[in-house]
């Protein structure tokens, strides 16, 4: 009865409302699984070298090659998956079959075997970052990018469901940074404490991917309205790999957009893990990383809820800029003072706030740059144009990853002392407050010359008028 209720909904642009409540439901449940997965991974690099022992640079390493290996493979699983039959349904069919797997994954991530040495440790690390990341979290998340573009051809659902996606990953975001310290250290800190904490994750992760891929299953598309003629799809024409790769790069707002998810990444990778340690040896108490992050709710509260009412005001473009600009000039002003807890926490809030409408839009980027596809080569490629970006994103995250154990490194990192050295101060501040100022300017640039909002509207309208006349002959 519901999706009757919905067939004759339309948005202000002319295009059909499909989704339902607990679409949205199913859909933050599914980036919130998402995002526990891609955030746990973040911590695991103070789990790696303060809690099994690792080294820092043998981390960084692992960290990094496993992540290029990882966005390599997400470039092929959507060229895959592009060309896998089953309609716009065959998503949630990709995303459904891997959840199990990775559920057991999640666990296996903290079952390192130190005891065995160095070298059987890190290559255990490097082959289950691998399995998590590059083959089962690949196969999920990139089939869950493309079904944002499938769903619904509404750029307002695009807008909501970008919107809930971002609150699920933040929130999944806030689970890890908020309970992960504390419960390991309540749970005896030691790396058994992690193993408990994984498996709890690993069903959570199950459950959410369960929920996700059941209501979609059952859902009804864009597609499955036959009497509209722009979300009516044939399966596309196989293209070859290269030639799609191709084509993409000449996608110059697809090329933007995997720029940006790129130096994100390697923000976002740095401050996931970054945060500990700062409250480690800047504040003297890791646990402080809790509470700064149960503090951030009220922050990542009323973000989302303005969110909504920015972008409508300032539309993509403004918004993305403003949330760099001032994510730029809060981390600029705790440079001023970077002893001063009140003053971490509070420009840490405030950046966390200016970037949540930003965080919103990920997924309208890059659904709209699909659209440009369509309207430039009569293909959409959604899986590949999805895969290709998370390259962005899983490069960004290694180099991140790397980065991080590099300034460590070159800070004389040392996990069994009581009190930072100078060196370790300044290499803790470097890549916490200073390369934040350099990274969101940067990303401001690169983000200038994204101008395709004000002309999608008349490429949508081509688009339609080509398959119109194409179905007419």
């Amino acid at each position: 009865m519901a999706q009757t209720k919905t067939a004759d909904r339309f948005d202000s642009a002319g295009a059909r409302r499909v989704m339902r409540k607990r679409d949205y439901f199913a859909d933050f449940s599914g980036q919130m699984a998402l995002g526990l997965m891609a955030n746990l991974v973040g911590q695991l690099s103070y789990f790696y070298t303060d809690k099994v022992g690792i080294a820092t640079l043998s981390v960084g390493i692992v960290m990094a090659v496993s992540k290029v290996i990882d966005a390599l493979t997400d470039v092929i699983a959507g060229h895959i998956i592009d060309h896998s039959k089953g309609g716009d349904h065959k998503y949630n069919k990709w995303m459904g079959a891997q959840a199990i797997p990775a559920a057991i994954i999640v666990l296996l991530m903290f079952t390192v075997p130190i005891q065995a040495g160095q070298l059987p440790a890190v290559i255990y690390v490097l082959v289950t970052n691998l399995l998590l990341s590059a083959v089962f979290y690949t196969f999920i998340a990139t089939p869950f990018s493309a079904i944002m573009v499938v769903r619904t051809r509404s750029l307002a659902e695009r807008g909501s469901m970008g919107l809930i996606r971002a609150v699920g990953n933040y929130g999944a975001g806030m689970i890890i940074s908020i309970a992960t310290v504390p419960v390991t250290s309540a749970l005896g800190g030691t790396q058994n404490a992690w193993i408990k904490y994984g498996a709890v994750l690993a069903l959570l992760v199950l459950l959410l991917f369960g929920i996700c891929w059941n209501n979609n299953r059952k859902a009804k598309y864009a597609c499955d309205y036959e009497d509209d003629v722009a979300a009516v799809e044939e399966e596309e024409t196989p293209v070859p790999f290269l030639q799609a790769v191709t084509m993409l790069f000449k996608n110059k707002y697809w090329v933007i957009v995997l720029a940006f998810n790129l130096i994100t990444a390697i923000t976002n990778a740095v401050a996931a893990s970054g945060g500990t340690y700062y409250c480690r040896w800047i504040f003297g108490d890791e646990t402080l990383v809790g509470l700064i992050g149960a503090a951030g709710l009220l922050a990542t509260a009323a973000g989302f809820a303005l969110s909504q009412p920015i972008i409508s005001k300032l539309g993509v473009q403004k918004t993305i800029s403003v949330s760099l600009l001032g994510a730029a000039l809060f981390a600029g002003i705790r440079c001023l003072a970077p002893t001063n807890f009140i003053m971490y926490v509070v420009t840490s809030l405030l950046g966390s706030f200016v970037q949540i409408p930003m965080m919103s839009l990920y997924g309208v980027l890059t659904a709209m740059t699909v659209d440009y596809n369509e309207w430039k080569y009569d293909r959409k490629m959604v899986a590949m144009s999805g895969g290709a970006i998370g390259f962005g994103n899983k490069v960004g995250n290694g180099l991140g990853a790397l980065v991080l154990m590099i300034f460590l490194t070159l800070g004389s990192y040392d996990a069994t002392l009581e009190v930072a050295t100078t060196s370790m101060t300044w290499s803790i501040y470097a890549f916490s407050n200073f390369m934040p100022v350099v990274i969101n300017l940067l990303m401001f640039f690169i983000f200038r010359g994204f101008d395709l909002e004000a002309k999608l509207p008349k490429m949508r309208e081509e688009v339609a008028a080509r398959k119109a006349a194409g179905n007419a002959t």
